[in-house]
């Protein structure tokens, strides 16, 4: 057993207790970062005069070595250590000898899991910005191509107003839009270097922290030494975000497993995101959709899991924040996983553009615009209200659209409608007069995405 702690005790650890303390089944994932953080400290102390530059130059080159041998396979990380820290500098030590004793001057596990931590975070947050820009990039394609294209709105799953695919998938747009400006967010908060604060009170040694910092590319190093080593607030605001995304794309997940069922055949899926029964051989499912929604709660349950561990821990490092990395790695390889596809899918996916249009025309969404047709021509909102819940029970029991009621209906209920009703309540119309900006109106969907455009760039 590899232990970096093993002075102060007469009797060996029991194995059961070891490999329950252990981490290095998991934290071998930031090697990377570990053996970053140590060349920038080690690079710091030679600076100070704390080691001589020769000693660095050792140290330094032993690491790249043990870096490249990791990453070529030569080298295999082994549960024999206890963690990925212990790995690093005990290989370190055989290659080097007693020089290789000094990397951990001035440092502590506590402060050096910090820096890990935090540096795989900011990795791994900006790959999910990039991958969150990628699936913005294919709404944005979306949007541009179905301007024209027509369907229902829906509240309550209810037929409500009509609008255009390009508006729907812009309302996506906004929505992770927000979730990229989220990761930007808690990368500026938590882009602070927590290395030089020992276990949790500094130390003697004439560290420059802000040399360490410029070095791992922070702006600047962390101004409490108890908070550093304790801080997992950047996991936690993670995670929150994380959950956002996956309730983002669970929701359209939800809505695409919706449009593609027999009874709205809106979008036809690739059959590289479905699966067919093993009994019913007519069925074509959209399991990519269902996963993403099913991945959610997985995420949730991180979320849920790092707030409960962290809410009774008092200042400053316990050994229980060990228990933020399984489930944080889990969650961003889950989300991770889970735009790719998302995107993928949303690329390959066609649009019923026909039967979206017939959809919104046969499910009285210009009822509203037949009720502003009313009220222009002098007739109070709520008498028009009434007069058009008539006409939608008229065509209800003929089996028909308002666009199809004869005129002559319209005006047993009420004279003031002439022909240019049937101009008034068309999908066109009724569409294409809305607007303002954020309305589903060509024009205001046409500046929308021109600003689209302008924030990708």
């Amino acid at each position: 057993m590899a232990q970096l702690w093993g002075g102060r005790f007469t009797k060996e650890t029991d194995k059961f207790v070891y490999n329950f303390n252990a981490s290095i089944s998991f934290d071998k994932k930031f090697f990377k970062q570990d053996i970053q953080g140590s060349i920038a400290h080690v690079m710091m102390l030679a600076k100070q005069g704390i080691i001589l530059e020769d000693e660095k130059t050792q140290i330094v080159d032993g690491l790249n070595q043990i870096r490249k041998e990791v990453e070529a396979g030569t080298l295999e990380i082994t549960d024999e250590y206890e963690d990925i820290h212990s790995f690093v500098e005990a290989n370190l030590i055989d290659r080097i000898g007693n020089i290789g004793k000094k990397l951990h001057t001035g440092r502590s596990r506590n402060d050096q899991v910090a820096l890990d931590m935090k540096l795989y975070t900011r990795d791994e947050i900006t790959e999910i910005s990039d991958l969150i820009k990628q699936l913005l990039h294919t709404l944005l394609k979306i949007m541009e191509e179905n301007v024209d294209t027509y369907m229902p709105g829906f509240t309550h799953l209810q037929k409500a107003q009509p609008i255009t695919l390009a508006h729907h998938a812009g309302a996506y747009f906004e929505m992770f839009k927000r979730d990229r400006q989220r990761m930007e967010d808690i990368y500026k908060r938590m882009n602070y270097c927590p290395l030089g604060s020992g276990a949790l009170a500094g130390t003697t040694y004439p560290l420059d922290r802000e040399y360490t910092a410029r070095l791992l590319e922070f702006y600047g190093p962390t101004l409490n030494s108890m908070d550093s080593v304790s801080d997992r607030d950047y996991i936690i605001e993670l995670l929150s975000a994380l959950s956002t995304i996956m309730m983002h794309l669970s929701r359209f997940s939800e809505e695409i497993i919706i449009w593609n069922t027999n009874e709205y055949q809106f979008v036809e899926l690739d059959d590289a995101y479905s699966t067919g029964s093993s009994i019913m051989p007519q069925k074509k499912n959209p399991d990519i959709a269902e996963l993403v929604r099913g991945k959610t709660g997985r995420v949730y349950a991180a979320l849920t899991s790092i707030l409960t561990t962290m809410k009774g821990i008092p200042l400053a490092y316990n050994k229980d924040m060990q228990e933020d990395k399984e489930l944080t790695f889990d969650a961003i390889d889950t989300v991770k996983g889970c735009i790719v596809l998302f995107t993928d899918m949303l690329a390959t996916m066609k649009f019923n553009k026909d039967i979206m249009a017939a959809s919104a025309k046969n499910g009285f969404t210009n009822a509203t615009d037949a009720a502003d047709y009313l009220v222009k021509k002098g007739v109070p909102f709520r008498d028009a209200h009434g007069i058009v819940g008539q006409l939608v029970l008229l065509c209800i029991e003929k089996n028909i659209s308002l666009g199809e009621l004869p005129l002559s209906e319209y005006q047993k209920i009420s004279q003031v409608f002439k022909k240019d009703i049937y101009e008034a309540i068309s999908l066109s119309t009724c569409v294409e007069k809305r607007e303002t900006i954020g309305a589903p109106g060509k024009t205001a969907m046409e500046k929308v995405i021109g600003l689209n455009k302008a924030y990708l760039k």
